[in-house]
């Protein structure tokens, strides 16, 4: 059986960096210098500026004021803090009433306290 050559493939050429060939050469020339002398006099006068800076003063008050409400806030959605609410406090009462979770002061999204199947009492997961 006969098989025929394959064809030559053809790569992309690689180009390399430039090699740059110097040759100096020298030639002797005679350049004749002449250097002649001048004086000139010269009277110098001289102008003194005196600058001066008067300076001014003043005084600024600066007065700022601010309004703070301290009075209750309303709980913020999603919040969850166990206020004082009925049923808590000292006396008559005292522990976890209907007022435990009741509208707080904290962030939404925040928990303070316990929350749902959370303390001691829980052993569930």
């Amino acid at each position: 059986m006969y098989c025929r050559p394959r064809p030559s493939q053809v790569m992309p050429a690689v180009v390399h960096p430039t090699k740059c060939c110097v040759t100096h050469s020298f030639q002797n020339i005679v350049v004749p210098h002449i250097h002649p002398t001048h004086h000139t006099h010269v009277n110098h006068i001289n102008y003194e500026n005196q600058h001066s800076y008067p300076q001014t003063q003043s005084n600024v008050n600066q007065v700022t004021q601010s309004n703070v409400n301290m009075g209750p806030r309303p709980g913020v959605a999603g919040a969850y803090s166990p206020g004082m609410g009925p049923g808590m406090g000292m006396g008559p009462g005292m522990g976890m009433g209907p007022g435990y979770g009741g509208p707080g002061t904290g962030v939404a999204g925040a928990s303070t306290g316990m929350g749902p199947k959370q303390g001691p009492s829980f052993s569930g997961r």
